[in-house]
């Protein structure tokens, strides 16, 4: 079971569920969910299933505008700032772990706008929205962009689109799968743990 913590932001009162692996954790790995769901979507509870048996402590924190009853998102700038919140008390409960963030769609695009500042070493992004849906003239390709390892996981048939990979940034591409990424969720946490083993994240 889940340990649960309500606690305090700047931005309201926010939710972490934490899962313990079995044995020491070889790395914390904290995810965030899409903008009008919960961090108990199929793609982010297969990962936290995959991740823990495999020595990873996998954190899930609920935005406030989410912990209140809202499913519209609050303004980049409070998630962002909330999320910060949530990484600092979880970086105090667990020093000796590498830190790892992530999260679907716009949980994604918040772990990878807030990386750097909480001093995490890669990124997990599912379902990241390169653009809304028909505009790809507004690419958030520079949000991944933050210089450090990044794996993003996308549906082939992402109407937000697929990002490119380069650099520090690989791309799996799922076939047949949505944004939702809800087709073969135990696929798309198989493809992340692969690379969180590549980099001996996990075990």
């Amino acid at each position: 079971m889940p340990h649960l913590a309500q606690f305090d932001t700047p931005r309201g009162p926010a939710r972490i569920d934490t899962d313990l692996p079995v044995g020491p954790p070889v790395s914390l790995l904290v995810l965030g969910h899409g903008a009008g769901g919960s961090v108990d979507a199929p793609d982010l509870l297969a990962l936290r299933d995959t991740a823990c048996a495999a020595g990873v402590l996998v954190a899930r924190m609920t935005q406030p505008y989410r912990v209140a009853g809202r499913r519209a998102p609050a303004p980049a700038p409070h998630l962002d700032e909330a999320w910060t919140a949530a990484l600092t008390v979880l970086r105090n409960r667990h020093p000796d772990v590498p830190l790892l963030v992530g999260g679907r769609s716009s949980g994604a695009r918040v772990a990878c706008r807030t990386a750097r500042t909480v001093g995490a070493v890669g990124v997990v992004a599912l379902a990241f929205p390169l653009h809304p849906p028909g505009r790809p003239e507004r690419s958030r390709a520079d949000e991944l962009a933050t210089g450090l390892p990044t794996l993003v996981v996308n549906g082939d048939r992402d109407p937000f689109g697929v990002p490119t990979a380069g650099g520090p940034v690989e791309v799996v591409v799922r076939r047949g799968e949505r944004h939702d990424l809800r087709q073969d969720p135990s696929g798309v946490a198989g493809a992340v743990l692969a690379w969180l083993r590549d980099r001996r994240w996990a075990r």
